[in-house]
């Protein structure tokens, strides 16, 4: 896996899908999109030159390049495939010349905020049609608490960030359990006087704690209270770092072989942070067969070989603790529960409509035009497993959801059309390749 930093990509597409018996063999997956996000923001501001394996070459990590360059930042790749970021430092950033977009990534948009709320000039954040539509007042906010001064359009998008800011550290209680937000004033505490102290209602992902300390930041935890503080001003080093596979990329691919790897599936290099793997426990519980194997450590993120083969799966009320820590991955846990044997209940699921599109509504309507039974509820679905009769389902340009839908043609009478795919591009540049590898066969065509 190397990084394509050339131009972003898009246009009209659809996926056209047909049904199969059978998936299996071994495949890669392209680098966790939310691990680059992060290696890109801290190595820009740090002080020497970083270098990133196996960086993600999606449309949303290639928007957080552009628009660092844009801030000053000297990005190139060597003839390697290697990544190399050369820091600017804290206070070493330049005015941009115009707003900066960051297409429809929320984790971009959100943790530059955080990165940029300090800084001495105006600076505007901004991005497509779905990125303006969601909430930015749970980190516009906290930030104003630090001093950071943040103009929003109604609490959302676009955020213009003012200059002379002057950051303190604060104790902060998330309302709700995000690692965007988290992060972004993780991310404003490095440039803040003084600690940084936030407590959550629930586990989230923990990348940014976990990079910190590897670029000379010390972080304190407590997992088990959820809490997690800093103190600043503090700048980051350098760092070398390789990106595991993504978790979320490789969620489609578990779920389509728990419903038809006969001979198995294997899944190398993929990162398994204990805080993205709630999907795992999940199938688990409804009887899946997955194994890791090969477990090691790299960047202080754990990562291992994921192996699973098809077998019966039984419907479950999805326990509500474990909904943070799948959240990325609902919509294909949810064409889990349409193969499942009986009744799936999620709950407890609300931020799922706060997504790229609203999830909830959407795999409920596209579970019901390909003939699963899916009921919504205010902050889940409730649906009852089946086989998909086949037909036309709309993604609403959701990458996570049109992925999703493609894997469903594993349980499909007949061929499936995904409408709105070119967003796939954002997290997963090369799907169809890597689904036919296993056989799935997705054919994308221009509309």
């Amino acid at each position: 896996m190397t990084a394509n930093v050339g131009k972003l990509k898009g246009g009209p597409q659809r996926f056209v899908v047909a049904p199969v018996e059978t998936v299996g063999g071994e495949i890669t997956v392209p680098g966790d999109k939310s691990i680059t996000h992060r290696a890109a923001m801290l190595a820009s501001v740090a002080c020497g030159t970083s270098r990133i394996h196996d960086f993600l070459g999606g449309d949303d990590c290639l928007a957080t390049l552009e628009a660092f360059r844009a801030l000053g930042v000297a990005i190139e790749t060597d003839e390697h495939g290697v990544l190399e970021i050369e820091g600017r430092g804290l206070a070493g950033l330049r005015a941009p010349a115009h707003p900066l977009d960051l297409g429809n990534s929320g984790t971009a948009l959100r943790l530059m905020a955080g990165l940029l709320a300090a800084q001495p000039f105006d600076v505007e954040l901004t991005g497509d049609d779905s990125l303006r539509s969601r909430p930015m007042a749970r980190i516009a906010d906290p930030l104003g608490a630090m001093g950071a001064r943040i103009d929003t359009a109604g609490g959302r998008a676009p955020l213009v960030i003012r200059s002379g800011a002057r950051l303190k550290g604060i104790e902060y209680a998330l309302p709700v359990a995000s690692a965007q937000v988290k992060s972004a004033l993780l991310l404003a505490g490095l440039s803040a006087v003084g600690r940084t102290t936030l407590r959550s209602p629930g586990p989230t992902r923990d990348h940014t704690e976990r990079m910190l300390p590897g670029m000379g930041v010390p972080v304190d935890e407590d997992a088990h209270s959820n809490v997690v503080s800093l103190e600043g001003p503090a700048e980051p080093r350098a760092i070398e770092i390789t990106v595991p596979g993504d978790f979320s990329s490789a969620a489609f691919f578990i779920v389509a072989g728990c419903l038809a790897a006969n001979d198995g599936m294997t899944i190398r290099n993929v990162g398994v942070n204990p805080t993205r793997t709630g999907l795992l426990t999940i199938l688990r519980a409804m009887g899946a067969e997955i194994e890791l194997s090969a477990i090691r450590t790299m960047g202080g993120e754990q990562v291992a070989d994921i192996h699973v083969r098809q077998c019966p799966l039984r419907g479950i009320e999805v326990p509500p603790h474990l909904v943070p820590l799948a959240i990325d991955e609902f919509p294909i846990l949810f064409i889990a529960a349409a193969g499942a044997a009986g009744r799936t209940i999620v709950r407890g699921a609300q931020e799922l409509r706060h997504k790229e599109c609203d999830r909830l509504s959407v795999m409920a309507s596209a579970l019901n035009a390909l003939g699963i039974d899916a009921r919504e509820l205010p902050d889940g679905l409730i649906i009852e497993g089946g086989r998909f009769k086949g037909g036309r389902a709309a993604s609403h340009g959701d990458h996570r959801v049109a992925m999703a839908l493609a894997v469903a043609s594993v349980l499909s009478e007949r061929p499936i059309e995904i409408l709105d795919t070119a967003q796939v591009a954002t997290s997963f540049p090369g799907f169809t390749a890597v689904a036919a590898q296993t056989g799935i066969a997705v054919e994308s065509r221009r509309l």
